[in-house]
């Protein structure tokens, strides 16, 4: 049976921290240096624009069943939350939430923008009869339409959280972030914050955070985590992860600020490569996931779930070591998809784009059409730009993004083909809006 957290927990991290973080930045180092990241402010997540089908077949024998084996302090929240935690971004199934706690997981990530509200409500049904206290719940500033913008009035950021109170059926939520920040004025909002205040007063919210994965990470983070202001940080983290986020996060922990990772999967890009044995694909997200958990600087990571075979796949990697094996098979992974992918944290090409096209947000969008199946969501976050800054102008364009582009991409051939891929049509009421994130 698993273990379940313990001040033993506790004691063995702390004896076992320096030995871990000297291993962990030796890997870093060795990991930044095989993929060339000159030039780029982070390499966190993987953006294509090809089909990444998921795993198919039924999953391992040695997967089925599988648990949670590890549980991690959450900063000074006072929780230990599962290693591998559970990303609701396309949650339907109230089932599979209870699966997911049967097996360990305490540690839920949701938002009102996710399925329009729908996450929410499906979670609400799936913690229904399980004690309130056992659950670390977090959710977002934001409503079914989006993100609150920094001048949002403190009565709509508490109304937003009271909303989400309501759909998933708690008095409180134990974590509140602001939701995908790209700059310090909506990470310092005077009114996000005096609205936490309140909320907190009330016994309504316990923490606050912020989540980020965009070209401005790094300085939203060591705002954060030096404000003082925030509890828990989300990042964008995965292998080959640029060198300098590790200040940040040893600071963060120094602190008493917790840290969550997500994109941890880096695009999952693995089910589509053909240079991949079945081996290699089976070991993936396995490998990824002790990467990022062999940082004793992460307290954990959150992973979209959406079916029990994930569900299998993925606490299959609770609690495991990193290896060699591990490492060469991240590295090979890089190799092989070093000339297909966008490096969000880089941003280089976007100055020189003279129709002022959100590259890297319509490479994401892409990806979540083609790979995460939120075909509707991509389609509704595309529809919202301006048609003039849509992939429909590269076809005149003499593509200066390119010759901008460090690592060689061909933006213009990927812009248009995402174009055609997402092209406004009539969107049923489900959609979701721009600005949505998820957190494979």
């Amino acid at each position: 049976m698993a273990r379940s957290p313990t001040e033993d927990l506790e004691r063995r991290e702390e004896h076992d921290l320096e030995t871990g973080r000297r291993d962990f930045l030796r890997r870093a180092a060795a990991g930044a240096v095989a993929l060339g990241a000159a030039g780029c402010e982070y390499t966190s997540q993987l953006f294509l624009v090809r089909p990444a089908p998921k795993r198919s077949g039924p999953p391992l024998p040695e997967w089925v069943g599988s648990r949670v084996r590890a549980w991690r302090p959450l900063g000074r929240t006072g929780f230990a939350m599962s290693d591998i935690s559970f990303g609701c971004a396309n949650l339907a199934d109230p089932a599979l939430v209870r699966a997911a706690i049967d097996r360990g997981v305490n540690y839920f990530d949701t938002s009102p923008d996710y399925s329009r509200e729908g996450s929410e409500r499906a979670l609400g049904e799936g913690i229904r009869g399980t004690r309130r206290e056992r659950l670390f719940i977090a959710s977002k500033f934001c409503t079914a339409e989006g993100h609150l913008p920094a001048d949002a009035p403190v009565t709509a950021v508490m109304a937003a959280v009271e909303g989400s109170l309501r759909r998933v059926g708690t008095d409180y939520l134990d974590l509140a972030h602001i939701h995908a920040c790209n700059d310090l004025e909506r990470l310092l909002a005077p009114t996000f914050h005096e609205a936490a205040a309140r909320l907190r007063e009330q016994g309504k919210l316990r923490f606050v955070g912020v989540s980020s994965h965009n070209p401005r990470l790094e300085a939203v983070m060591r705002a954060a985590v030096d404000s003082g202001r925030f509890d828990v940080v989300m990042v964008a983290y995965n292998f080959g992860v640029w060198p300098g986020l590790q200040d940040i996060l040893r600071d963060a922990q120094a602190r008493g600020v917790g840290v969550v990772a997500m994109k941890t999967l880096k695009g999952a890009r693995h089910t589509a490569l053909r240079e991949f044995t079945p081996g290699e694909r089976d070991s993936f997200a396995q490998a990824a996931f002790a990467w990022v958990l062999s940082n004793p600087q992460v307290n954990g990571l959150v992973v979209s779930i959406d079916s029990e075979a994930q569900l299998d796949e993925y606490l299959a990697g609770s609690g495991v070591p990193l290896t060699a094996a591990d490492v060469a098979l991240l590295e090979r992974y890089d190799r092989l998809i070093a000339n297909d992918w966008c490096r969000p944290g880089c941003g280089q090409c976007l100055g020189a784009c003279p129709a002022a096209v959100p590259i890297d947000d319509v490479l994401r969008w892409a990806t979540y059409y083609e790979h995460y199946r939120h075909e509707e969501i991509a389609r509704a976050a595309y529809a919202r730009l301006a048609p003039e800054r849509r992939g429909s102008a590269c076809a005149s364009c003499p593509a200066p993004c390119e010759a901008a582009c460090p690592h060689g991409l061909p933006i213009r051939a990927k812009l248009e083909r995402t174009h055609a891929l997402l092209a406004p049509r009539p969107l049923p009421a489900s959609t979701a809006p721009l600005g949505l994130c998820v957190d494979a």
